[in-house]
């Protein structure tokens, strides 16, 4: 099955689930290749072009966020754009190690042959303690019962 533009339901939710996998083995050299050479992104408040520039966030991401384990959702879609919803926890090596969690929007718009060209996230971090996280070792972050008030 195709996961290049246009999407329907079924390719679009794919399309987001081989990204989660992807970001979830923090390989910065292999998830560049998902972008075009000149792919645009706003991370928060970064601006990032090209997948060398992707690779180096990426590197100095995950020197940050240890521990990092990803969960996104479909939100909605077009031909060539996905919208997506997204938690990720991590320990926060410039913070003590604390727990936080991510909850944000991303926006994609895709080139043709299927890679990202566009990429606009938006996030927020909340300091939670080990209690009151979702994505403990060895629980598939698929299956963690998410409520609505964190939707």
């Amino acid at each position: 099955m195709s996961l290049m533009p246009p999407f329907t339901a079924e390719t679009a939710h794919l399309k987001v689930k081989k990204a989660q996998d992807l970001w979830n083995t923090q390989t910065p050299s292999e998830i560049a290749k998902a972008y075009t050479p000149d792919s645009i992104w706003r991370n928060r408040s970064s601006f990032i072009r090209g997948t060398s520039e992707i690779e180096a966030f990426l590197t100095a991401k995950w020197a940050k966020e240890k521990s990092y384990r990803l969960r996104k959702e479909l939100f909605a879609f077009t031909d060539n754009r996905i919208a997506v919803q997204f938690w990720y926890e991590y320990q926060d090596a410039h913070d003590g190690m604390k727990w936080k969690r991510c909850y944000g929007l991303e926006d994609w718009t895709f080139a043709e042959d299927g890679r990202m060209r566009k990429r606009q996230m938006s996030g927020n971090d909340v300091e939670i303690g080990e209690e009151g996280r979702w994505f403990k070792e060895g629980v598939d972050v698929n299956e963690v019962d998410i409520g609505e008030e964190h939707w």
